[in-house]
């Protein structure tokens, strides 16, 4: 089997105005680029270098602590747009796309939970600008005890902010966020049962994810088998498909879990992606406990991350997971093949001209948007795909993922 880095999650620096209480790195106004050994501008271009030669089309995030801090952040998104990428928040250098957190519409509980008087205010008057510059944006919140009642109301908020995704991040007890109490297994899969709902309730308006809890797709699989989710995620890619560069050019399986795969300063990205011990055992370890014995094992397979800060072992059970495996059921597979690639439905037919627009969408959403405009024109009993096809999508579907490009710029969230 063949591992592609569809997503390389990149913490540029520690700095950061805010102080989140939950943050994995750690990242703080404290924090210094020597302190903490930040690579340099001609390290970090080697390296987006060699990622591009493993995937010519990955999505890369630019998170931090807080990525603006960098001052050769153009340089590095318009090097990236010049190897094939586009980016974010520096429009001029070929930025598409922001993702924000947003953690509650109160003031009180948002601002405290980032350490940052008045950082809901600026975050909203932040997506003003952004929708006037016509840039895409996720909204992205962390689930908690104290959020978890108003979860609906963020969700219909971002829809009406017109976000393209929501995506509910569930916490990783590691950084800062060792030090917060999680939700019960039992509120795990009342939210879980809740984003499934919603993700097929906003279908066509805001995509709808769980992040940090694989055990979503069990809950999509049984509510919305039809659900476009199920054909570009499946398991945690944790190591498989995703991975994270530390500041310091550490490279681990996922930002929430810290166990280094391998020094980028001192070995190539794709001599540690293909040849770690640490993510071979992901990718070839049999999983532990329940999950190894789960039905869903490969729709889900349990967050690797939670499993390696309450275990000590990427392979083992996850403890966050209610459900009991059946035990002699039969291992569900994927409904469908994931398609990061251009594969197209025999029945419709792509010209070439719509097949080289295609090509230029990232491989992490290419599946998603070929599978949403194929039944945009199954609907319209539509048999041939051109651009002009294509721009009748886009101007009728208020999420437009066919622009999407492979570099995205994140807050620390």
């Amino acid at each position: 089997m063949s591992f592609v880095p569809h997503v390389i999650a990149w913490n540029l620096t520690r700095r950061c105005n805010l102080e989140c209480v939950h943050c994995y790195i750690s990242a703080g106004p404290h924090e210094t680029a020597t302190g903490g050994g930040e690579l340099a501008t001609a390290e970090c271009v080697r390296i987006l270098d060699q990622i591009l030669e493993v995937n010519p089309a990955p999505l890369i995030i630019l998170s931090g602590g807080e990525p603006l801090l960098r001052d050769d952040l153009d340089t590095l998104t318009a090097h990236g747009a010049r190897g094939g990428a586009t980016v974010v928040v520096l429009q001029d250098a070929g930025v598409r796309g922001v993702a924000v957190s947003v953690d509650s519409l109160r003031p009180s509980y948002h601002d405290n939970f980032r350490r940052g008087k008045g950082s809901l205010a600026g975050t909203t008057a932040a997506l003003a600008r952004l929708r006037a510059a016509r840039l895409d944006f996720i909204i992205q919140s962390t689930v908690t005890k104290g959020n978890r009642g108003e979860l609906a109301a963020l969700v219909a908020w971002a829809a009406e902010q017109q976000a393209v995704a929501f995506n509910c991040y569930f916490l990783v007890a590691t950084g800062r966020g060792a030090a917060l109490s999680d939700l019960s297994p039992a509120d795990y899969e009342a939210v879980l049962a809740d984003l499934a709902r919603w993700q097929r309730d906003y279908r066509g308006r805001m995509m709808i994810r769980a992040k940090c809890a694989p055990q979503f797709m069990r809950h999509v699989h049984v509510a919305d088998p039809e659900s476009p989710i199920l054909n570009y995620e499946t398991r945690c890619p944790c190591g498989t498909q995703y991975c994270r560069i530390m500041p310091d050019g550490k490279l681990t399986p996922c930002p929430y879990l810290p166990e280094v795969a391998g020094d980028l300063r001192e070995r190539s990205f794709a001599q540690i992606w293909r040849s770690s011990p640490l993510f071979r055992r992901l990718r070839e370890g049999t999983l532990g406990g329940k999950c190894g014995c789960c039905e869903y094992r490969k729709l889900c397979g349990g967050c690797r991350a939670r499993a390696f800060a309450l275990e000590g072992d990427v392979l083992a059970a996850d403890p966050s997971c209610a459900y009991e495996p059946a035990g002699d059921a039969t291992v569900l597979e994927p409904l469908r093949s994931v398609t990061y690639g251009a594969e197209f439905t025999p029945a419709l037919v792509w010209t070439d001209a719509a097949r080289e627009r295609v090509a230029r969408i990232p491989s992490f959403v290419r599946g998603v948007v070929m599978s949403r405009v194929e039944d945009w024109a199954r609907r319209q009993g539509r048999r041939e795909i051109t651009p002009e096809l294509l721009a009748e999508v886009r101007s009728a579907m208020p999420i437009d993922f066919s622009k999407r490009k492979p570099f995205f710029v994140t807050d620390n969230g």
